[in-house]
């Protein structure tokens, strides 16, 4: 009897934000509108483009902060427990800044942006986020990396207005200007991938490395949006190039697997997915990747992983879901349908639509 299909996250490469779950009708969703605007007083080593980046960053910022303190306030963001400064980094990740109107005369940057924002769909998507540890860490990691370029920024600017100032700095500057360029075109990919555009979000990505060509998340990045596209090869590259980058890099291991694994390399597959668990032995996706595979090549271990996933995680819906179809092909059907409600009550779409199929209420 063939074996049924399992929903095959590391084959596919899915995105880490799923599709939501709007708890009323969209059409009666509230939208919210976000607005700042930022003037930036360019300097003598500023060009259009160098002013415009910074504009850019700085307005964004502003933006960033408005919908923080919206959401700080809101019950369902509250009981997440999160400090302001951890839901403006999570929506950096979830929501783009869209520009309405831009100016330079030469001497000043003018720029006004706005940030459209569906509640519903920011909540669960910062829930989701959160019970991920390497996403939150990386969207950590991003806010830093930005930080660290806007302080090299405003502290070259100052360099450059002392006379002795000369091409060092300047070269230096316009490196630091490309860093903090490079961050915000990473934002993008990222809440492009989020959204599910993923053509988009390569392009983005591919910006990013074109100002920073050691911008190791932007490789893992492009290679995660490839891989949404089906392209298993190019993933495979932005991967490896990733992990040459940063030999830690551990969701770069993990997707480079589910590379290998659409590749037919099962081996190599499941020895990325060791290399993720070496990194972080609590990181219970990486158990589910690696049962997936196990399950593949029908290896019992498959159920050791599912538990362990689940232990680490007892809301991995999809652990649930995807145990439960291995344990339906055992024949063990009391334990398959557990599993499924369970899945079904932490609101996975497949496994509901699965038991309603079946007429069994969950």
């Amino acid at each position: 009897m063939p074996r049924p299909k399992i929903d095959r996250l590391l084959l596919v490469l899915i995105p880490i934000i799923l599709p939501l779950l709007l708890l009323f009708s969209p059409a009666y969703a509230e939208i919210k509108t976000f607005v700042e605007e930022y003037i930036y007083q360019a300097s003598e080593a500023d060009s259009k483009i160098s002013s415009r980046v910074i504009a850019l960053e700085q307005v964004k910022r502003l933006l960033l902060e408005k919908l923080g303190t919206y959401l700080e306030s809101e019950t369902e963001v509250k009981n997440f427990q999160l400090t302001k400064d951890q839901i403006v980094i999570l929506t950096a990740g979830i929501v783009r800044a869209e520009i309405i109107e831009e100016k330079w005369d030469g001497k000043t940057y003018f720029l006004k942006s706005k940030m459209v924002v569906d509640p519903e769909n920011v909540y669960t998507s910062i829930d989701k986020l959160r019970q991920d540890r390497q996403k939150t860490k990386e969207l950590e990691e991003t806010r830093k990396k930005a930080d660290e370029a806007l302080r090299e920024v405003k502290r070259l600017k100052k360099e450059l207005e002392i006379p002795k100032a000369g091409r060092t700095e300047r070269d230096q500057y316009k490196g630091a200007v490309n860093r903090l360029s490079a961050t915000d075109w990473f934002d993008k990919g990222y809440a492009l991938t989020t959204a599910g555009k993923y053509q988009e979000a390569v392009v983005a990505y591919a910006r990013a490395i074109e100002l920073d060509p050691k911008y190791a998340w932007a490789y893992y990045g492009r290679g995660h949006a490839y891989g949404r596209l089906g392209d298993p090869r190019e993933a495979f590259k932005d991967f490896n190039r990733a992990i040459e980058l940063d030999p830690k890099y551990l969701l770069a291991y993990l997707y480079r697997g589910a590379a290998y694994g659409k590749l037919g390399d099962y081996d190599q597959e499941i020895r990325d997915y060791d290399n993720a668990i070496e990194l972080d032995p609590k990181y219970a996706v990486a158990y589910f990747f690696r049962a997936l595979a196990y399950y593949h090549l029908g290896d019992p271990q498959a159920f050791t992983d599912f538990d362990r996933a689940i232990e680490l995680n007892p809301k991995y819906a999809e652990a649930y879901y995807n145990r439960g179809l291995a344990y339906g092909h055992l024949g063990d059907h009391l334990q398959a349908i557990k599993d499924l409600k369970t899945a079904a009550k932490l609101g996975y779409t497949p496994a509901q639509d699965y038991l309603n199929s079946k007429g069994i209420s969950w």
